[in-house]
């Protein structure tokens, strides 16, 4: 690897400038846009001195309004039964990177937040320094700018600016520095100069791995030592085993390997004293007392106001996730801090993140790692495992070197509230578990075993703690248990509760023998909503030869198939979905259709990329793309470059494809060019964040093309902004790239009906007719007779005796109206009427207005003869 190719975790070239010369960013440039605000919109305790508060931040870019939503954990640092410490990787190692809600898990911490920057190319550990639980892990780099957040032996925070001192002494009095303890390789600035040339460094136990930083620059020669004694030394060569418990194994190379081979001999005694010490000399902290410490990168706030970056933030550019650190004026509370960028939360820039903390309370505080390694977790009131709480960047949970830990130090205490867990809903004859939770006096989760329920309800039953609620209204339910009970009044929510249901199944695209999920969304009047349980939504297909079962749409023939129409019910309440039989056409597979494909990379001269055809062990040949971005800067790309010669037939919805993740993280497109010229860069996947074969697809119906279209190329590229977080070297598998086309929903009869009002008469294609029922004029409202009207223009209608109901279908669209009753229901979502339906002569009539509004019909009113025209 270059020398200037550090790939530290915030950036991916040299940061080039000491503290005070790097160019700096003004206190009025922040604040020369509009003033953003911040609003806390919500709060939850975590533990006795911890409490996590929920923020959305406002702004406006590019005179578009935007939203960020920001966690904070305030932890009181005067609580004795709370403390900050560090979370380090896996088994308290580095080198085994651990997801931080897999740390939290393991170390049973309340909350945490990932910590540290680091080297993605490196072994994994961190650039700064770590003391967790008073021990110390890991020293300073000799670098300029980095801060690091401590706790003093008297939990007082710090953030500042440290280094590290250290030295060996020999039998003989000589003495050689040390270039620090558990640290990888990284370049000196200014000049560049590798940090393990001419050096030796100290690698403890809780340097998880035998090979200690060994990326090829450097030749090691490496010495045992246990308990202060020189138990081995190799001579240009490495000790293959982890350091001791007792001891450490120094690394050393160049003018360091000399000192070894001049002063050092097997048995004889050997001496190291270091020390993290203050970049400024004029303070004097007590390091070797310090319960905890992280580094961190820039500091971002001082005095309450927004201050200089200490390194540059170039390659921490856009709106990114951040995490962040700090402590209030009075030295009392400590700030943990994450914001989003994900779905509608849009991030924050530099710049935005100092002006959010400092809104949220940080006196002085800075820069922990970000973008995709942002991850927030905590323990729920009443839960002994802690969760996820923001959303990452990427989709997944990356696996980061250290992390701050949240801990509860307190007793179990009496019991302070017990609560039953329940939804905010339940359908009628849900069975729906309910547990029985609870916290003590310091906010720790109560002991299950330590407590047992007794369940009843007033409406349902019980069968241990799932509830069946057996009647509509509100359930009252009670958990009794010795002295106590606790109880929680339920709504069981039936037709008359609802205001829409919905099938979240609009993008399939339907295959012969296929099966897809159809999950039934009901939103209740008060706008809450949750999926209804499979086995209560009762089903009808129409069109095409299927079933549904558990909520599993299976697909078994689209032979004479038009187009699918699936209605789904609860409790009487109808909606439907109209889906057209799509077209899967395999366009290349390498088994049967293939084009003359090759490799491609941008840019040439530092990229490389090639393909292969592969076999899997079931005899299916597939593409495999490789890619090296390791001599690479900037935006690159890895292409697999198809023969352009050849057109796609007809005009595809969607295109599909196979694909061998990598879990990378960069992302896949394809380059397709429409017959008038243009290209398109069409996203597959905005991250490959996973292992082993997975369909990818993309939408081509929101393109302006112009058919037909050929296929450039699909390929692997990876942006400049974030790019330390992405592998560099890496392949996917390619197979089965499949167009979709999209089929057409059927289009009813175009006929024409004309009524009058209080008149039998009536013409259905200039035919003539006569009604049983006229039109008439109720209230202001034009009443129409259903059955003939949908008749005529192309609908089915359906009547209910026992409900007085009318269902009217006619296209893709489905309204359910009762007698005398406004609100009726179009597609699942509930309408009122400002006239019932009604029943005249034994004619349903219904009202003209709503009902055309909802079902396309074109309505011409002649007030002069008082006739209706309907199209």
């Amino acid at each position: 690897m270059s020398k200037h190719k550090a790939w530290i975790k915030m950036s991916s070239i040299v940061l080039s400038a000491f503290i005070g010369l790097s160019p700096l960013i003004t206190t009025a440039e922040v604040y020369a846009a509009s003033e953003p605000t911040v609003t806390m919109t919500g709060q939850e305790i975590l533990t006795s001195g911890a409490v996590m508060k929920k923020y959305v931040w406002k702004s406006t870019r590019s005179n578009k309004e935007i939203t960020t939503n920001g966690n904070v954990i305030e932890v009181d640092l005067t609580n004795p039964n709370v403390k900050l410490d560090v979370m380090t990787g896996t088994n308290d190692q580095f080198t085994k990177k651990q997801s931080v809600l897999g740390m939290a898990t393991e170390t049973k911490a309340v909350a945490g937040v990932n910590g540290d920057f680091y080297n993605t190319q490196a072994e994994g550990v961190p650039m700064g320094p770590e003391i967790e639980n008073g021990r110390l892990m890991a020293t300073p780099p000799y670098l300029p700018g980095f801060y690091s957040f401590a706790i003093s032996k008297d939990n007082k925070p710090i953030v500042d600016l440290f280094t590290f001192q250290g030295s060996v002494m020999t039998k003989d009095g000589a003495k050689f520095a040390l270039g620090g303890i558990n640290k990888t390789y990284y370049w000196f600035e200014p000049g560049g100069e590798h940090s393990h040339v001419d050096a030796m460094f100290m690698y403890t136990n809780a340097w998880g791995q035998s090979d200690r930083s060994n990326d090829g620059v450097t030749v090691p020669t490496e010495v045992l030592v246990q308990k202060g004694i020189i138990q081995k030394i190799a001579d240009n060569t490495t000790i293959d085993m982890i350091a001791p418990q007792d001891g450490y194994i120094l690394r050393a190379s160049g003018k360091a390997a000399d000192f070894v081979r001049q002063h050092m001999k097997i048995g004889d005694p050997l001496k190291a004293d270091y020390d993290i010490l203050p970049q400024d000399s004029t303070k004097t902290y007590d390091t070797k007392n310090f319960k905890m410490m992280i580094g961190g990168h820039t500091i971002l706030v001082d005095g309450g106001q927004p201050t200089d970056f200490s390194r540059e933030v170039d390659s921490l550019c856009c709106y990114r996730s951040r995490t962040a650190i700090g402590y209030s004026q009075d030295e009392k509370t400590a700030y943990i801090i994450t914001v989003d960028n994900s779905g509608d939360s849009k991030g924050l820039s530099m710049k935005e993140l100092q002006q959010f903390m400092i809104k949220v309370g940080v006196w002085k505080g800075m820069n922990l790692d970000g973008g995709g390694s942002t991850q927030m977790v905590a323990r729920p009131l009443g839960e002994f495992n802690p969760v996820l709480i923001n959303k990452t960047e990427t989709g997944i949970q990356r696996k980061v070197v250290n992390g701050v830990g949240v801990f509860s130090t307190a007793p179990q205490g009496d019991v302070k509230e017990l609560f039953i867990q329940a939804p905010d809903f339940l359908f009628l004859n849900e069975q729906a578990p309910l547990n029985f939770k609870g916290y003590d006096e310091y906010y720790n989760p109560i002991e299950s075993g330590s407590v047992t329920a007794q369940w009843s309800s007033d409406n349902g039953t019980f069968k241990d703690n799932v509830f069946t609620p057996t009647k509509l209204g509100i359930a009252k339910v009670t958990a009794a248990s010795g002295k106590g009970s606790q109880s929680a009044e339920i709504p069981v929510v039936g037709r008359n509760d609802l205001a829409g249901l919905q099938i979240d199944a609009t993008n399939i695209a339907l295959s012969e023998g296929g099966s897809y999920k159809l999950p039934v969304i009901a939103t209740t009047k008060s706008g809450k909503s949750r999926e209804v349980p499979p086995q209560l939504i009762e089903w009808e297909v129409l069109g095409m030869k299927a079933e549904v079962k558990d909520g599993i749409l299976t697909v078994n023939s689209l032979a004479d198939a038009k187009q699918l129409q699936l209605i789904a019910r609860y409790d009487g309440y109808s909606t439907m979905l109209t889906l057209p039989i799509g077209k899967d056409s395999v366009w290349y597979d390498l088994d049967h259709n293939a084009v003359l494909t090759n490799s491609g990379s941008k840019p040439e001269e530092s990229v490389a990329a090639s393909v292969y055809i592969r076999e899997s062990a079931a005899k299916n040949k597939y593409l495999e793309l490789n890619y090296d971005f390791s001599k690479a800067t900037g935006e690159k790309w890895a292409y697999a470059n198809m023969d352009t010669g050849i057109q796609i037939e007809g005009q595809p919805q969607f295109i599909k494809m196979k694909v061998d993740g990598d879990e990378s993280l960069n992302s896949l497109r394809t380059e397709i060019k429409d017959n008038s010229g243009k290209v398109y860069y069409v996203e597959l996947a905005k991250n490959i964040n996973w292992k082993g074969w997975k369909q990818v697809s993309a939408d081509l119906s929101d393109l302006d093309l112009k058919f037909p279209i050929v296929v450039k190329s699909v390929y692997v590229y990876s942006e400049s902004v974030g790019q330390d977080e992405r592998a560099t070297v890496g392949k996917i598998g390619i197979d089965d790239i499949t167009f979709t086309y999209k089929g057409q929903l059927s289009v009813p009869s175009n006929n024409s009906v004309k009524l009058t009002v209080n008149k039998t008469a009536v013409t259905v294609n200039n035919k003539n007719m006569t009604l049983e029922q006229a039109p008439v004029i109720v209230s202001g409202n034009t009443l129409i007779p259903i059955r003939f009207v949908t008749d005529a223009l192309g609908g089915t209608v359906r009547w209910d005796d026992k409900e007085r109901k009318v269902t009217v279908i006619r296209g893709d669209k489905l309204i359910d109206l009762w007698i005398d009753n406004p609100d009726l229901l179009v597609n699942g979502k509930r309408i009122t009427a400002e006239v019932a339906p009604k029943i005249m002569n034994d004619v349903t009539v219904v009202p003209l207005r709503i009902l055309s509004e909802n079902m396309g019909w074109k309505v011409t009113w002649d007030e002069k003869t008082k006739q209706i025209t309907l199209q």
